[in-house]
């Protein structure tokens, strides 16, 4: 009746001049946005790791096997098993070797291969793309690789041995205590070499040539150069490297499997090789978590101190 002009005019003298502001909408916060883009991620992490992780942990107080629908709680009837089992110190030093072994000997041949090939001569960069190749490589083909170099009976090295006069009949190298191990970790130690190498050159790479030229002037030769300049410059990369390896080489198994399957007589079994011999060699699934359980204990405490050392060296 009025028309829209009359109809302001009219409700803005009734309400004494003062005019309604429009109503805002009430949008998210920051957090609430922050907390909706991360809900998928949460999600996945529940659904893959979390949920796994904790049934694991609550399997390892059952007797729970694949031969049977029920299982029982038994408390800690499982951890009392695993600790009194006689071959289970055996596997805690069989992992500590392998480990300790597949982590050091890589990092220091990778570090002496970054330390040539940051020279810059010529083809440096072509021969660090040649060694990166077998970083790429899967493991399992490295173990049949390696498994077939030193298989006992058809093997290169011990053909290659032969002919140089310096064996007469040939050595069993995966079939023997004395040796098995010995050859996981050097097939580990080639696969993990250029993992090592390509972080430790982008540290050197890093270093100040300000102070290398300065420590020269001074009159420090290579080596005090390395130990001085360089290594102080890189201490927390290398930290941060070492820890690294060490929690790769701890759930390592795909080598030692597919070369030893854990033997000869449990000479290379570990950790990684336990849960799974037990869980799907004996059907223990309550015995398998119980030794997945200790492992992820290890595990935890060397991501611990990653993580402790990371927000350190922020």
């Amino acid at each position: 009746m009025f028309g829209w002009p009359g109809l302001y005019i009219w409700y803005f003298t009734r309400t004494g001049g003062t005019v309604m502001q429009p109503i805002k909408k009430r949008g998210l916060s920051d957090a609430q946005i922050g907390i909706v883009l991360i809900l998928p991620a949460l999600a996945v992490f529940a659904t893959i790791i979390l949920y796994p992780f904790i049934n694991s942990i609550f399997m390892s107080f059952t007797n729970r096997s694949m031969l049977k629908p029920e299982a029982d709680i038994v408390g800690f009837a499982n951890y009392i098993k695993v600790f009194s089992d006689p071959y289970f110190l055996g596997t805690i030093l069989n992992t500590a070797i392998l480990v300790v072994g597949s982590t050091l000997i890589p990092f220091t041949l990778g570090f002496i291969w970054a330390v040539v090939l940051n020279q810059k001569f010529r083809g440096s960069e072509f021969i660090r793309g040649v060694t990166l190749v077998n970083w790429i490589i899967p493991g399992t083909a490295i173990g049949f690789l390696w498994l077939w170099i030193f298989n006992g009976e058809y093997g290169i090295l011990n053909g290659l041995l032969s002919s140089l006069g310096l064996i007469d009949k040939n050595i069993p190298w995966l079939s023997q205590r004395g040796t098995a191990m010995f050859v996981v970790i050097i097939a580990r130690t080639w696969q993990m070499l250029p993992w090592y190498m390509a972080f430790l050159m982008g540290g050197l790479q890093g270093v100040s040539y300000d102070q290398i030229e300065a420590a020269r002037i001074d009159g420090a030769n290579n080596w005090q150069v390395f130990r001085h300049v360089v290594l102080p410059s890189m201490s927390t990369l290398i930290g941060t490297i070492l820890i690294l390896g060490t929690i790769g080489s701890l759930q390592h198994f795909d080598l030692p499997w597919v070369m030893t399957e854990g033997g000869p007589a449990r000479a290379t079994t570990t950790l990684s090789i336990e849960v799974y011999r037990t869980a799907f060699k004996n059907w223990d699934l309550g015995r398998a978590a119980t030794v997945g359980t200790i492992w992820a204990i290890l595990l935890a405490v060397f991501s611990f101190v990653y993580l402790r050392k990371v927000n350190d060296s922020e």
